[in-house]
């Protein structure tokens, strides 16, 4: 029979390792390790949602296929096929719309249930929880790009490089990161219930001034004239600027080519703004509660 001492903890408690028949505590890896765990949870929730899985990575593939398809082969005068063209355009309407309902309506879901104020109240950080919807809201981005330009590249006869497949790829997995903010916004400043109507009421009117479905010059002027404000517009230029000459961009967008410095700022500003906007909305929530 063994005589060693018995090891206990400051407060008199044998270690869970010590214990007969016990176990050590799990390394979850850290803030990153939980970042990723939930990312797979999510993952695995979305892939069992079918409503979620045809609204989200489904419709723009089927959008494609009614009208990217059909004129796919016809060219720009620069040399670019529509089909592409159509490519980015629906491939970024997807991305938008995901950045807003994923964020915006499942997180304002999450917090109506009071989700978020019970995360708030143990010792699993909230950040991560966030960062995990993000990771998660990536890897849809990533699947509607590889949806969309499978069907291009088989049956729309769009040919790319690898480097600027892999510059569109980039774009769009950074478009739903960037305006993942505005979905935060939505979250914290709508009412959960009122959180999906919010959304579709600033999407659909976004989609179509940034130039997603139809050239701005076949829109009201006063359309065009607005579009250079939204954030939008100028994530959609950066997509065809990646794949496409700046002319045959202008030829088919309907807009005057602009400087790509100058896309990235208003993109970049309007994420920075809104995050912000987010942050404090957030921030007052939990003064509120607490209070």
């Amino acid at each position: 029979m063994s005589t060693a001492p018995r090891t206990t903890t400051s407060s008199g408690a044998t270690p869970a390792a010590s214990r007969p028949g016990g176990t050590a505590p799990r390394d979850t890896g850290g803030r990153t390790g939980l970042v990723a765990r939930t990312a797979v949870v999510q993952l695995r929730a979305s892939f069992r949602d079918a409503e979620f899985a045809v609204g989200a990575v489904a419709v723009p593939v089927l959008l494609y296929a009614m009208f990217g398809l059909p004129s796919a082969s016809s060219q720009l005068p620069g040399g670019t096929r529509v089909g592409l063209a159509m490519l980015v355009s629906l491939t970024a309407y997807g991305v938008v719309s995901l950045a807003l309902f994923t964020f915006g309506e499942n997180v304002a879901k999450d917090r109506g249930r009071g989700w978020l104020r019970t995360l708030r109240a143990t010792p699993f950080p909230t950040a991560a929880y966030l960062g995990g919807t993000s990771l998660t809201a990536a890897v849809h981005a990533l699947l509607i790009v590889a949806g969309t330009g499978l069907l291009a590249a088989l049956a729309g006869g769009v040919r790319l490089d690898v480097g600027r497949w892999a510059a569109f790829a980039g774009i769009m997995t950074a478009g739903v990161l960037v305006f993942s903010t505005l979905g935060f916004a939505i979250a914290y400043l709508a009412r959960p219930r009122a959180a999906t109507v919010m959304a579709n009421l600033l999407f659909l009117p976004l989609a179509f001034a940034s130039g997603f479905f139809f050239p701005l010059s076949e829109l009201p002027a006063v359309i065009g004239d607005v579009a250079p404000y939204l954030p939008t517009f100028h994530f959609g230029q950066l997509a065809y600027r990646a794949v496409m000459p700046a002319s045959d961009v202008a030829v088919f967008t309907g807009a005057a080519t602009q400087p790509v410095a100058l896309h990235v700022a208003w993109v970049v500003g309007s994420a920075v703004l809104l995050g912000a906007v987010a942050l404090l909305a957030a921030r007052r929530e939990a003064v509120t509660r607490r209070g």
